[in-house]
């Protein structure tokens, strides 16, 4: 079986690579200006004199010094073609041929650089994007992110502003505005703005006083800003394979129509809200039955009932010690699912201890052990619907040694921890403000949380993950 073909690779979309064999190949500055030359001429062969003029800088020169110059030419020629053929199969004149050019003064030798396609990054890209620009939106915006992601610096850096390398760095820049351009028309097609805007504000950096791409990245703007709404963050869960959200939105927990629902309960699952003594008429529980059960509040307390039938009760108070509400106690991590209208469910989940005086207690333990049993539950009864979750421990059972903004963290924590354990959980977690509470709600902790996050899954528990 014959031995496979030497592999080359030549990227010049950034600082000048050559790659041999999949191994780093350095050149002589005069021989990586070699290369950069004949990669400008596009497959055009190029005379010895006009090489001596581009990368060396000389005119032309006495009869005298030109066979000296010429043996300098061709010790480079040599050089490169020894890096581009380090197992002597003939590799190096493959792609480094020798011509002759009938010239004013007399036959020339002259070197041509000859790449297979996919050897050479800028020859790849520009097929690619050619291609795309042609392509229906969908494939397109696939073959674009594809050939913008071969850029990693400025084409041809090195040689920038000389005058042999001038119109294919203009064409190479041609052309990636077009890939942009085009991308960001595609992506606001597929009605992904959020995709559209980065290469937007990049186009629109690259072009200050271009009015089209300033027009365009407002355009973007404004849409997202419309559909976002009442949205005040944002973020992927950053965990491998997930493609769940975590969202705050500002607004009211049941008028998140596509959502299953979160609402607080106490150990006891009391509903009672006439006269606001055993459950406020403010409370979550309270709106649920007037919003979701007609203000039937016994719909409610029978399907309550129900899902508590498999639950081991830990206590029951006497009517004595508990003479108002219910005296059944449940431990406190309890969730029942409560079927509603359109297929969703309310998670009933106990994470406060109602006290014989009527007041909640709770803290930050039994809010963790709540909202994991809340993620298990989730992961059986949620039918993959988004999860609309109002900021509980903040209104009368407040866990009171975490403020709006830490706890909006640990439900964010409780959630990326139950993605690792359940990969189907939902495709949105939505974390409901009130606008009233929005002022007192400091959202920094759930930000650098997710900052954190990134270089702690990329370091992993025990150190830095292999390869880094």
């Amino acid at each position: 079986m014959a031995d496979a073909q030497t592999q080359i690779q030549v990227r010049v979309l950034g600082p000048v690579r050559l790659e041999v064999d999949g191994v780093a190949v350095r050149l002589t500055p005069l021989t990586t200006r070699l290369l950069i030359r004949l990669v400008a001429a596009e497959g055009e062969a190029v005379p010895v004199r006009q090489l001596r003029r581009d990368v060396w800088g000389l005119a032309d020169e006495p009869r005298h010094l030109a066979q000296r110059n010429r043996n300098e030419v061709q010790k480079r020629v040599l050089e490169l073609r020894r890096a581009l053929d380090p197992r002597q199969d003939g590799t190096g004149a493959r792609v480094l041929r020798t011509e002759q050019q009938v010239t004013l003064h007399g036959s020339e030798s002259a070197y041509r650089l000859v790449l297979r396609p996919g050897e050479l990054d800028s020859a790849r890209f520009t097929d690619v994007v050619r291609g795309a620009l042609l392509d229906p939106p969908a494939t397109a915006a696939h073959r674009l992110d594809e050939a913008l992601s071969l850029i990693y610096g400025r084409p041809l850096a090195e040689v920038d502003g000389e005058g042999f390398a001038e119109p294919f760095i203009r064409r190479l820049a041609a052309l990636r505005d077009a890939a942009r351009r085009e991308l960001v028309s595609v992506q606001a097609d597929l009605g992904r703005p959020e995709l559209a805007l980065p290469v937007a504000e990049s186009i629109a950096r690259d072009h200050p006083d271009d009015p089209e791409a300033a027009h365009t990245l407002d355009a973007l703007r404004a849409t997202l800003r419309a559909r976002h709404g009442a949205e005040l963050m944002r973020h992927r869960v950053p965990l491998p394979g997930q493609r769940a959200d975590v969202v705050l939105v500002r607004g009211d927990l049941f008028e998140q129509t596509d959502s299953n629902l979160v609402v607080g309960f106490t150990d006891t699952f009391d509903t009672e809200s006439d006269q606001s003594i055993v459950i406020s008429r403010e409370s979550v529980q309270s709106q649920l039955v007037d919003r979701l059960f007609a203000g039937e509040r016994r719909l409610l307390d029978e399907k309550l009932r129900s899902g508590l039938r498999t639950v081991r009760a830990v206590a029951t108070e006497s009517a004595r010690a508990k003479p108002r509400g219910r005296r059944v106690r449940y431990p406190v991590g309890t969730i029942v699912a409560v079927p509603v209208d359109g297929g969703r469910r309310v998670f009933a989940t106990a994470y406060s201890r109602l006290g014989n005086d009527l007041v909640a207690h709770s803290g930050h333990d039994d809010l963790r052990v709540s909202l994991a049993n809340l993620w298990a539950s989730v992961a059986v009864h949620g039918l993959f619907k988004p999860v609309a979750v109002p900021l509980i421990g903040s209104g009368l059972a407040r866990v009171t040694e975490l403020d709006r903004g830490q706890l909006v963290a640990l439900i964010v924590d409780s959630f990326i921890d139950a993605c690792r354990s359940h990969p189907a959980l939902t495709p949105e977690l939505r974390i409901v403000v009130r606008p009233e509470d929005l002022a007192r709600t400091d959202l920094a902790p759930v930000e650098r949380r997710f900052q954190e996050l990134v270089p702690d899954l990329e370091r992993g528990p025990d150190g830095p993950a292999p390869g880094s």
